[in-house]
C-alpha cells in the first residue's frame, strides 16, 4: 500500500511539473509583447518577429534602443559598418541594448539570415 501511495504521489508530482513546463512563454510563437521599458529615460523596443526587422524606427539621440528576438531562434543585429553596434547571437526571447549615442542613419542586418535588414534613424 505505501508503495502504491509513493507512485501515486510521484506520478502526480511528475504531471504537475509537466503542465506548469508546458505552459511557460514561448516567445517565437505566441507573438507576444515584449517586458515594457524600465521607468525613466528614453527607450523603445524594436521586435524582431517572422523573420524581420521593421523597416525603419527613428528616434532621438540618447534613446536605449533596445531589440527583442520573439522568433523562436537566434538572430543578430549588426550594423552593416560593423562596428556601430553588434548583438552577437540573439537566442529566442533575448534582447540587445544600444544607447543611441550619435546622430545619423544606421543600417542593420542579422548575420545569420541574409534577408533580413533594418534601418535606425537616430535625430537631435
Amino acid at each position: 500500500m505505501k508503495i502504491k501511495s509513493t507512485l501515486l504521489a510521484t506520478t502526480a508530482v511528475a504531471f504537475l511539473f509537466f503542465v506548469s513546463s508546458c505552459s511557460k512563454s514561448n516567445y517565437g510563437s505566441g507573438g507576444q509583447q515584449p517586458p515594457p521599458p524600465p521607468p525613466g529615460g528614453n527607450s523603445i523596443t524594436i521586435n524582431i518577429y517572422n523573420m524581420q526587422f521593421p523597416a525603419s524606427t527613428t528616434v532621438k539621440k540618447g534613446t536605449i534602443v533596445k531589440w527583442y528576438n520573439q522568433d523562436g531562434f537566434a538572430h543578430t543585429v549588426t550594423s552593416d559598418d560593423g562596428s556601430t553596434f553588434n548583438s552577437g547571437n540573439l537566442g529566442a526571447g533575448a534582447t540587445f541594448s544600444y544607447t543611441a549615442s550619435q546622430t545619423g542613419t544606421f543600417l542593420y542586418h542579422c548575420n545569420i539570415h541574409a534577408d533580413m535588414h533594418g534601418k535606425l534613424i537616430v535625430t537631435e
